[in-house]
């Protein structure tokens, strides 16, 4: 016989995650502590002493006394189990009811579909049966959505398999991209709260340049404390001072080569020397700014991963458009997913991508070879009276919100 308890321990709640198939990252205790603006609650079932299922349930307050449930990328249990997932679902909708709750969404990582880039989609039609068995119990489905803010969560993600991550395997440019970065001097390094300050420098220009609002240095701070050894922040970084020398001594010879020439020099060879003069010139008098103002060493682009279990998801990033000839932005996602591998890590979320698969968000995902992963969507199960008249709401504020919303290529 089934029974339900809330108030589950962190270490109890973190370890069957941690070792589910549906592991994921916002169902952690630690993500708990990152919504503060949010209340939470950890509800465990079981039959005798087993531990069966899980929920991490966030809990907004509404006027009136009222209460929102959301439970991100939950509940955690076998869906197979028809019997349990009744048991589950009932048990959230007994304690929704104490605490006053309106409704109750989820969006479990089930997986409809995925396939690596510019490869055959493997299907899974057989998950769409758990819509129907939700659906008799009274949850409604978003359905198989088409944009990527119809959802909380994205419903399209690209991850990185470990298996599927070699340098080899990714494309010809994006191999030239990371080439072109490491020739150029951009240096990377991995460390935490030491490196927030030209993280939130970073984030706050991709704000800037795409006109959205992400976090502030706060928020990011917040991460990386509740994650503790289990965050870190990749930064890429040039020496201004270093990378000008270098310069100079290509331009010199350079000028050393043009003074070999004779009239009798093949004219393509001249004017091959002379558009690397000039690139070199242009690139010097750039950096001649930076070393002006007194910036030897200049943040170029960021990310911030996160850790759970034997996963990992970059959930941040930022770069400064300024410095986008040195490729900065490709060679930080490569070294933060190689860096994840090398910390014991058999995936990384790289987040959400547009649902037609035709977007920016895909077009630089896709450079790192990662899986294209479809899951169910959202669901939503109404519990008071009161929901229809929320939902019109919601829906409202949504539309609203979109129609002044523009997603950046970062996460």
């Amino acid at each position: 016989m089934y029974r339900y308890q809330i108030g589950i321990s962190s270490l109890l709640h973190d370890r069957f995650i941690e070792q589910h198939e549906l592991v994921n990252i916002l169902q952690s205790s630690a993500w708990e502590k990152v919504k503060s603006d949010w209340n939470h609650e950890r509800l465990g079932v079981y039959e005798g002493e087993n531990l069966l299922a899980v929920a991490s349930i966030l809990i907004k307050s509404l006027p009136l006394g009222y209460k929102m449930f959301y439970i991100p990328r939950g509940p955690i249990l076998d869906y197979r189990d028809i019997e349990l997932l009744k048991f589950v679902l009932q048990s959230i909708k007994s304690y929704a009811r104490s605490k006053r709750a309106v409704f109750v969404t989820f969006d479990p990582s089930i997986c409809l579909s995925q396939h690596l880039v510019n490869q055959d989609k493997t299907e899974y039609p057989e998950k769409l049966s758990i819509v129907e068995i939700l659906g008799q119990l009274g949850v409604k489905w978003s359905g198989r959505t088409t944009e990527m803010d119809d959802t909380i969560q994205p419903r399209i993600q690209a991850k990185i398999y470990k298996e599927n991550f070699k340098e080899d395997k990714l494309s010809k440019s994006t191999k030239q991209a990371i080439r072109t970065a490491r020739n150029k001097g951009v240096e990377v390094q991995f460390g935490g709260t030491e490196l927030l300050e030209p993280f939130s420098f970073l984030m706050k220009k991709t704000e800037k340049r795409k006109e959205i609002h992400l976090r502030n240095e706060a928020y990011y701070k917040k991460l990386l404390d509740n994650f503790k050894d289990k965050a870190y922040i990749t930064l890429a970084t040039l020496d201004v001072s270093k990378r000008s020398q270098e310069l100079e001594e290509q331009l010199a010879k350079n000028r050393a080569l043009e003074e070999t020439f004779t009239e009798s020099t093949r004219t393509s060879k001249v004017e091959a020397q002379k558009k690397e003069k000039e690139r070199l010139l242009e690139e010097l008098t750039f950096l001649q700014e930076y070393m002006d103002a007194g910036q030897a060493r200049v943040p170029l682009a960021a990310t911030l991963t996160l850790e759970f279990g034997q996963t990992s998801v970059n959930l941040y990033a930022g770069m400064d458009e300024d410095f986008r000839r040195y490729k900065a932005p490709i060679l930080t996602w490569y070294e933060t997913a190689r860096y994840s591998f090398e910390r014991g890590i058999l995936w990384q979320n790289l987040g959400g991508v547009e649902n037609a698969l035709d977007g920016g968000l895909y077009r630089f995902k896709a450079n790192f070879n990662p899986t294209i992963e479809e899951y169910l969507g959202e669901f939503t199960m109404p519990i008071h009276p009161l929901y229809p008249l929320l939902r019109l709401a919601l829906d409202f504020r949504k539309t609203l919100r979109k129609k002044h919303r523009k997603v950046s290529i970062w996460h």
